[in-house]
């Protein structure tokens, strides 16, 4: 993967797919926002320069750099938990470079796959960096998970909706399959050997991949599948103290994610129940790791439309929809488009 970034042709090619991808992005993002403008907002929309006052404008500006800052430090504590340490700048430019793959890539997978290259150019083993970015990911699904339940059933807002039982559904289905793989991974690592090292055979006879790549291939796959499982054993292992830190940043990064509506709410006069507004952006977000789109553009904006269309009026539907997904998502993106740039083209450092 290392390579495939880091040659001439790799860096076009990838570039071209980013760019695809953005624009679908673009495009699926602005059918959302026509959906909520239309069909939940009653085609009205005022901008508000409450929104605009020192007062929000500093309040905002504050929970960006918890946002991100927790973000960053989430994945930090968990590389130190693994026993490896990154520079603080070198920190930073993930955080965004993750925000822009991440979100131009369907299901979110690129954006695993630009951390884990980042990484393996500051010289952590793939393996290592692959099972950083899970946990990471993982300790994120296990709070998000664990309270979808609570308030799906809870909150007032999805009473009358047919949508608890279609989430309950695949709540249970993700957590089976997340069970299981873990389950697979930690007891009984071999079996996730076997099926790669049978696609790479399987490459080979249809004479896709020469023979030594076969071999260098299936050396490398069983090696860092190997150390892909050690690393989450490392991990519980680690010093208890990177292992809580993780854990608690990734915790202040989702509280900071959940209180973006809360805060624009209050700052346009709207009586506020945060734990409701929190409720809604927890199911909203559990829905966002179900969509095949590229940061979960146009469905994100429906389904936050859908959700918080009994708490605004029309006319601040659609605005608070939009600035909601400008400070989360938008601002993020666009730094991590230059961040990357700037990454792809500097010399790469090659782990040993």
């Amino acid at each position: 993967m290392t390579d495939r970034f880091d040659t001439e042709g790799g860096r076009r090619s990838s570039w071209r797919r980013l760019a695809a991808f953005g624009l679908l992005f673009v495009l699926l993002t602005s059918a959302g926002l026509y959906t909520v403008y239309h069909r939940f907002a009653g085609r009205t929309l005022t901008f508000d320069d409450r929104l605009l006052q020192p007062g929000t404008l500093l309040a905002l500006l504050a929970l960006l750099l918890v946002y991100f800052l927790a973000d960053g430090l989430r994945l930090h504590f968990t590389l130190r938990a693994l026993g490896h340490r990154l520079p603080f700048r070198a920190m930073v430019r993930l955080v965004f470079i993750n925000l822009f793959v991440s979100n131009v890539t369907p299901m979110a997978t690129g954006g695993g796959f630009a951390q884990v290259w980042y990484l393996a150019r500051h010289g952590v083993p793939v393996g290592r960096a692959t099972a950083a970015t899970t946990i990471r990911t993982v300790l994120a699904v296990a709070f998000i998970f664990s309270l979808t339940p609570l308030f799906l059933f809870t909150l007032k807002a999805l009473e009358r909706t047919s949508i608890s039982h279609q989430v309950g559904l695949a709540l249970a289905v993700f957590i089976t399959l997340y069970l299981g793989f873990f389950t697979v991974l930690l007891l009984r690592t071999r079996w996730l050997v076997t099926p790669l090292s049978r696609l790479l055979t399987g490459l080979r006879r249809l004479h896709l991949i020469s023979a030594r790549r076969h071999d260098r291939w299936q050396f490398r796959c069983r090696r860092e599948v190997l150390r892909f499982a050690a690393s989450f054993r490392d991990y519980l292992k680690g010093r208890p103290r990177y292992v809580l830190l993780s854990i608690l940043c990734t915790a202040v990064f989702l509280l900071a994610l959940f209180s973006f509506p809360a805060l624009l709410m209050h700052s346009l006069g709207y009586p506020v129940d945060y734990l409701s507004t929190l409720g809604l952006l927890v199911v909203t977000t559990f829905i966002m790791y179900f969509s095949p789109t590229p940061g979960a553009s146009g469905i994100s904006e429906g389904v936050f439309g859908s959700f918080f269309r009994g708490l605004l009026s029309g006319n601040h539907l659609l605005l608070v929809t939009l600035a909601w997904r400008f400070l989360t998502i938008y601002l993020g993106m666009v730094i991590g488009l230059f961040v990357l740039q700037r990454e792809l083209t500097r010399t790469p450092r090659r782990s040993e």
